[in-house]
């Protein structure tokens, strides 16, 4: 099984990463595993400002920040994930990754906004349940 692991290096990735670890029919070094984490643009002007080399520098640290621990909490379980990251809207990014990297399914954790909530600011999770053409396992 081929299995999107997005995370985003808030405690609900670290819950779905512990729930993971709990069920071995899932979590097994038999799967292939990709972690994926997305970066918010920069503004226009920020960028600009600083050059495409800084910026480019700074979404690659930030996007190792989350990755990092959790390729060693995998590599701890015997599992040798792939990572990657891409710069946009997580909820769009992850769903079309999903698609075209042809994944069997998603793993992600939900941070359970409330319904007022999801109607004034949206939710990746939300996104990733509207577009993905996949089955999402939301942990919470």
């Amino acid at each position: 099984m081929k299995i999107l692991l997005a995370v985003d290096g808030s405690a609900y990735s670290k819950k779905m990463l512990a729930y993971l670890a709990t069920h071995n029919g899932m979590f097994s070094a038999t799967h292939d595993y990709t972690v994926f984490t997305a970066q918010a643009a920069l503004p226009t002007r920020a960028r600009a400002a600083v050059g495409k080399e800084v910026v480019n520098s700074y979404y690659a640290d930030e996007s190792e920040k989350v990755i990092a621990p959790v390729t060693k909490f995998l590599l701890r379980h015997g599992i040798n994930a792939k990572s990657s990251w891409k710069v946009g809207q997580a909820g769009a990014l992850i769903a079309k990754l999903a698609e075209d990297g042809e994944f069997d399914m998603v793993v992600m954790g939900s941070h359970g906004q409330g319904a007022w909530a999801n109607l004034v600011m949206g939710s990746v999770a939300t996104q990733v349940l509207a577009h993905c053409k996949v089955p999402v396992l939301m942990v919470r």
